[in-house]
């Protein structure tokens, strides 16, 4: 018997806001940066608030609203669904290898090391599902392939959980660190994910019912890519014509990183997808 208990937002929210700040994180932003930011930044705000004329009961909503947003935890959900983006877009411009996508509130480092041709962790419930296999190569951006890169694998299940953040999945469940062999080749045996509502239970659900959105994301597998002197990737592929593609609550598909999948004669969905690294940033 399959359990899906759903997972609160609560519960997710605060899961990823553990992780997060389990690390501490600097930028070299200098004070003249932050204070041409943090200017525009209010004054863009104030004019705002000057154009729609904004009222003192909807002022005690958004900080009441605020507040409920960082007591549950969700400041990495919503920031994520909502302003990363834009930050992977603009950091993305100088680089010619495989688009980036957001990386967003569910990655765990650390998940079971594979080789190039592997299977990823899953419940006996998973494996009844069809089987999803994606092959390619890790190349550098002259196509000469990169031995012993490793692809942190990541993705919901049929029923759009995350392990780690869904009591009632194993703590790796459809997670895998696979380094490639000698030429950067690998083939990755998986299944397909599902589409999934980001957690509607919370501050942040609230915002969107509020606003009259939909909270859906599309079907994707979650991707970090990385190689000794070479840019790291993360990126998200995503699968043509699947629902949500062209309405992404978090507006991170691209259409450089669909995929088609194809049946082979075992009855697999099969797609071959390449991954081309920059060199490094100093």
């Amino acid at each position: 018997m399959t359990t899906t208990t759903t997972p609160s937002a609560a519960g997710s929210g605060n899961a990823a806001t553990d992780k997060f700040t389990g690390e501490r994180f600097t930028a070299d932003t200098s004070p003249e940066r932050l204070s041409a930011i943090a200017t525009e930044a209010l004054a863009d705000l104030g004019a705002l608030i000057q154009k729609h004329a904004i009222t003192y009961p909807e002022y005690r909503v958004l900080k009441q609203w605020l507040i409920d947003v960082g007591e549950g935890g969700e400041w990495p959900l919503l920031l994520d669904v909502f302003v990363e983006h834009e930050i992977e877009d603009v950091n993305s411009r100088n680089f010619q290898g495989t688009k980036g996508s957001i990386e967003g509130p569910y990655y765990v480092p650390g998940a079971p090391e594979l080789p190039a041709q592997c299977t990823l962790p899953m419940r006996d419930e998973d494996r009844v599902h069809t089987a999803l296999v994606l092959r390619g190569q890790v190349t550098d951006l002259d196509g000469a392939g990169l031995g012993g890169a490793v692809i942190e694998l990541w993705h919901a299940d049929s029923d759009g959980f995350y392990s780690q953040f869904a009591p009632h999945l194993p703590e790796w469940n459809l997670r895998g660190t696979i380094v490639t062999d000698t030429e950067g080749h690998f083939d990755i045996t998986t299944i397909a994910p599902a589409p999934y509502q980001i957690p509607t239970d919370g501050p942040t659900g609230q915002f969107i019912a509020a606003a009259g959105w939909h909270p859906w994301r599309p079907a994707h597998l979650h991707l970090r890519v990385t190689a000794p002197g070479k840019q790291p990737i993360i990126t998200q592929l995503y699968f043509a014509g699947g629902d949500w593609i062209d309405d992404d609550v978090a507006g991170a598909t691209k259409p450089e990183l669909l995929l088609d999948p194809r049946l082979d004669d075992t009855g697999r969905k099969v797609v071959t997808y390449n991954f081309a690294l920059d060199p490094a940033v100093d």
